[in-house]
């Protein structure tokens, strides 16, 4: 089983490049859950003290805006990282994410993660690297979303 996780974490592309025994770290922290189809797998505004790996299936990320509801910023699929939020104080959820599909997942325990992180800089290091990638790429999204002709998200802000 270990090193089924271990082949299995060291396939994502979120982890490629790093050494294996940062990859065995992250293996200690992660567990592999399956969401059904409408299930949410977080809230926005609740701790932040976990993260994802996207194995199967589609997940919608969305963020709650004042008097427009929930606003769909992103669709993501296999491959994809999914709650950043562990690694960043003041540690709560800044997006919903619901499965669309039933969706398999590498679940890993955020706080333990960041503990590794505070003993080990050079891992601390190569996660926060991909963590601000993972940032970027929201925000642009969130910025697309913003810009797309007709979306709600748009026509509410024009009222600002």
């Amino acid at each position: 089983m270990a090193e089924r996780l271990y082949t299995l974490v060291k396939s994502q592309p979120f982890f490629k490049g790093m050494k294996a025994e940062h990859l065995r770290v992250l293996c200690d922290c992660a567990v592999e859950k399956e969401f059904g189809a409408g299930e949410w797998i977080f809230l926005e505004g609740s701790p932040a003290n976990r993260f994802y790996i996207l194995l199967n299936g589609k997940v919608s990320l969305d963020a709650e805006t004042a008097g427009r509801g929930v606003v769909p910023v992103e669709t993501l699929g296999p491959g994809d990282d999914l709650g950043w939020s562990w690694l960043l104080a003041p540690y709560y959820l800044h997006f919903s994410a619901r499965a669309t599909e039933p969706t398999r997942v590498l679940f890993f325990f955020g706080t333990r993660l960041r503990e590794h992180c505070d003993q080990d800089h050079d891992f601390g290091y190569e996660i926060l690297r991909r963590v601000v990638k993972v940032v970027v790429q929201r925000l642009e999204a969130t910025r697309r979303q913003l810009a797309e002709p007709g979306s709600p998200a748009k026509a509410a802000a024009g009222k600002v």
